[in-house]
């Protein structure tokens, strides 16, 4: 175990989270002020790196969702700020340490479909890892998982069709598809763009991938959600800007937001996938 989850648990005094989730970029509000039970600055969590670019808070955050506990990560690190790519494993595992049964990511992201606006939500099936980077090289650590993990099912379908359900039950639409990760910092070039919607990308950013890797090493389910915020570079005249990432995603926080805790209060957890 972790020190982090060690510290954790003490703060929160032995509370265990049914379900982690992990704001994207201009996601910040996902707790109601009267659901929040404590907060956890990552300078009291020796595990998680800490977070330098605007957008993300760097606090752990324990609250209730209709009596489910959540804890949520608001904000990530990112490789492209320095970091190590080994220490992206570490908040991860910290959240299947206090016990987590499912891991629910969100990111920001370029749509690379003209059909899929800034304003979207898209539930993603499948990655492409075009980063460079893959946080589990090195030694590995067999008291989370193999040396060769699977990824046909790297997005839980058991839970991303619970999402699917849900989002038609309230309305609210919402795509499926492929998310592409390049490192960053810099956005990806028209060529770049039209390379990845070739071989069948949907949307692009530069989160997430490490984070469900290692999710995926240690058998806690996932399901990712894009919040889309532009069209991706070439696809339109507009230069990309973080600002503009921002404001979109802002934009569409609520309806991301309550379709998220809409389905925590509704999910049925599959108890015999995985070793949870």
């Amino acid at each position: 175990m972790h020190n982090s989850a060690k510290t954790f648990q003490e703060i929160t005094k032995n509370t265990k989270p049914d379900i982690g989730v992990i704001l994207g970029s201009g996601l910040t509000n996902f707790f109601d002020e009267k659901e929040i039970l404590n907060i956890i600055s990552y300078e009291e969590l020796e595990d998680f790196p800490k977070p330098t670019v605007k957008g993300h808070a760097g606090k752990l955050v324990l609250g209730t969702v209709n009596k489910m506990k959540v804890v949520c990560m608001y904000g990530r690190s990112h490789i492209y700020e320095g970091h190590n790519p080994q220490s992206l494993t570490k908040p991860i595992r910290v959240l299947k340490d206090i016990g987590c049964k499912l891991l629910i990511i969100t990111n920001a992201a370029g749509s690379l479909d003209e059909n899929m606006p800034a304003g979207s939500i898209m539930s993603i099936t499948d990655h492409i890892n075009w980063s460079g980077f893959n946080p589990l090289i090195g030694k590995n650590d067999d008291d989370y998982g193999p040396r060769f993990h699977d990824m046909s099912d790297g997005y839980n379908s058991y839970y991303r069709d619970q999402l699917i359900k849900i989002a038609k039950k309230i309305d609210q639409k919402i795509f499926q598809g492929v998310y592409c990760m390049y490192s960053g910092p810099n956005f990806e070039t028209p060529a770049e763009i039209n390379a990845l919607r070739v071989i069948g990308g949907n949307a692009v950013g530069m989160s997430t991938v490490p984070e469900v890797l290692v999710a995926n090493h240690c058998s806690l389910p996932v399901i990712g959600i894009s919040v889309i915020t532009n069209l991706a570079a070439g696809m339109n005249k507009t230069k990309l800007s973080h600002q503009e990432t921002l404001e979109n995603a802002s934009l569409a926080e609520n309806n991301v937001l309550n379709l998220i805790k809409q389905f925590i209060q509704e999910v049925q957890f599959d108890d015999t996938s995985r070793d949870n």
